[in-house]
Parts: C-alpha cells; sequence; structure tokens
C-alpha cells in the first residue's frame, strides 16, 4: 500500500531493503537449524566470502588461484569481442535484410533454423575448428548473441513508416542518404532493444560456456564446485548477477536516450 510523503522509488526501495532483510534472515536461521541441504553456508559466511573476494579481487596465486577480478575481465574481453563482432555483422545485414522484404524472407529459413541451437552445442565445434579456448568463447558468443540484434534490426527497419520514406523521396534524398537519415534513426528503438537482448544472452552464455574453456567467471564456479565451496558458488552467482545488472542498465539507458519520448524499462 503506498505510503503518503514517499516517492515511489523511495517505496520500491525500501520493500526491496525489507524483502532483502527478511530473505537473509530465512536464509540464515534456516542454514543454521540445517533445514537446507547438508553443507548449505549460512548467510553470515557467505557475506564474509564474499567480501574476502571483493575486498582483493585481483591477487594470483597461480592459475587455478585467481582474484574474482582477473576471472571477470577474462569474461568480459570474450564477451566484448565476441558481442562486438556479432553486433558488427547483425546490424548492417538486419538493414539490408530489413529493406528487402524478398531477402528477408529468402534468409528466414536459416535465422529460425540456428536462433534456437542451444549455445553449448556450438561448443565442440568452436573447440574442434579453433583448438582454442579463447577463440572458442569469442565464437559461442558470437553465434549465440547474433540472432536477436538481426531480428530487432531487421523488424525496425521493415515498420518504419511509409510517411517518413515518402518524405524522404519528395525531398529528392539519395537511397544512402535515406538510410542514414530516416531509416537507422527511425529504426533506432529496435536496434537497441536487440542490442541489450544480446548482450543479455553473451553474458549468460558465457558463464556456461567457461565451466568448459578454463578460464573465466565461469570456470571459478566450476573450480569452486570441484572443491565443493558452496559458498563461494554463491558469491560468483551474486557477482555474474550484479555484472549483469550493470551490463543491462547501460543498454536500458541508451534506449531511453533513443525512444523518443516512450517509456522503456
Amino acid at each position: 500500500m503506498p505510503t503518503p510523503g514517499l516517492s515511489e522509488n523511495v517505496q520500491a526501495l525500501l520493500i526491496s531493503l525489507l524483502s532483502l532483510g527478511l530473505f537473509l534472515v530465512f536464509w540464515e536461521v534456516g542454514a543454521n537449524a540445517k533445514i537446507f541441504s547438508k553443507g548449505m553456508p549460512n548467510a553470515t559466511e557467505t557475506i564474509g566470502e564474499l567480501w574476502f573476494w571483493i575486498s582483493d579481487p585481483f591477487f594470483d596465486n597461480g592459475p587455478n588461484d585467481l582474484g574474482i577480478g582477473w576471472n571477470l575481465l577474462t569474461s568480459l574481453r570474450r564477451v566484448a569481442i565476441g558481442y562486438t563482432l556479432a553486433s558488427i555483422i547483425a546490424v548492417p545485414l538486419g538493414i539490408l535484410l530489413g529493406m528487402s522484404r524478398v531477402a528477408a524472407k529468402a534468409f528466414n529459413p536459416f535465422v529460425q533454423l540456428l536462433k534456437p541451437v542451444s549455445p553449448l552445442a556450438w561448443l565442440p565445434l568452436g573447440l574442434y575448428i579453433f583448438r582454442n579456448s579463447e577463440n572458442t568463447g569469442v565464437f559461442i558468443i558470437l553465434i549465440s548473441s547474433i540472432w536477436p540484434t538481426l531480428v530487432n534490426t531487421v523488424f525496425g527497419v521493415a515498420n518504419v513508416s511509409p510517411e517518413y520514406l515518402d518524405v524522404s523521396k519528395t525531398l529528392g534524398a539519395s537511397k544512402l542518404r535515406t538510410v542514414f537519415k530516416v531509416i537507422i534513426p527511425a529504426a533506432l528503438p529496435n536496434i537497441i532493444s536487440g542490442l541489450r537482448i544480446s548482450m543479455g544472452i553473451a553474458w549468460l552464455v558465457i558463464v556456461a560456456a567457461e565451466m568448459l574453456l578454463g578460464s573465466g567467471v565461469g570456470y571459478f564456479v566450476w573450480n569452486e564446485w570441484n572443491n565443493l565451496s558452496i559458498a563461494n558458488i554463491l558469491v560468483a552467482i551474486f557477482i555474474i548477477g550484479l555484472v549483469g545488472i550493470i551490463l543491462d542498465q547501460i543498454f536500458a539507458f541508451l534506449e531511453n536516450l533513443v525512444s523518443f519520448g516512450r517509456q522503456t524499462s
């Protein structure tokens, strides 16, 4: 129930903090009372492990004992390269397909065939082709994150208002000028939306793929499982989620910039 005198944002923050507090109390009591699985750490222990990892994130005691910061940088590097390559391919190709109904119909079966394939299904093929964990990780990110951007770009371009195109044609604008001055700006909200979804998929996929690639935050999770350190796994899950929120909010900000008055979340 809304509280008089408090803004919606303040009310939402208070509810979030209250929910978090109740969850931590339930976790602490449940773990201490052995309600959960055997070996489940309590909230206090997990928060202590979290502080250990974030207080010194860049220590280096060997390949299998790196700070969480190094693992995050490895994962973010792979995501950045693979995601950038996917965007460079998807956006121009999406613009071209969106401008041609024939081309869009011709390529649509290939997109629909490849889009639902699990990213991990590409992992053995990537390892076979590249024989290198770094390039394989980039390949997995590229092949997984290309589709949302491509599909959204095609949709945005194909649905540009005909009135905009008619005005451009009336003013004598060239095809190239129409693309850069009319089509791309009008389709930009859809393009950014596709890029946002693709980034979410890229960050989701790299964690799973790295469990088999030998480095990165995904490998950190797998290594801690082998050490039966559930607290560290929970810490990694929290950090992965936090980074995901930051990446998503960057694109949410960009969406708001290009939404022409429409609100996005």
